[in-house]
């Protein structure tokens, strides 16, 4: 039974892992940044500032996100 019971709070922990939601502090408006199996957000969105002129609100870095593995949306 402990065996069981050690299972599937280790399964809900890694399910739980796989989706991450990141509020972008540096933003105005209240849209957060989620990411299923996504690359690291920080460096993500570096790249991505560095590759479409830092502007976050461009259809250009949304998609360079999504690349990553991150989508934008309201909470």
């Amino acid at each position: 039974m402990k065996r069981l019971i050690v299972l599937a709070a280790v399964s809900a922990s890694l399910m739980a892992s796989a989706c991450i939601t990141v509020i972008d502090a540096d933003s105005d408006d209240h849209v957060g940044w989620h990411g299923q199996n996504a690359q690291p957000f920080d460096g993500a969105r570096e790249d991505c500032r560095a590759r479409t002129g830092r502007n976050e609100h461009s259809d250009a870095f949304a998609a360079c996100m999504a690349e990553k593995g991150w989508t934008r949306g309201e909470h």
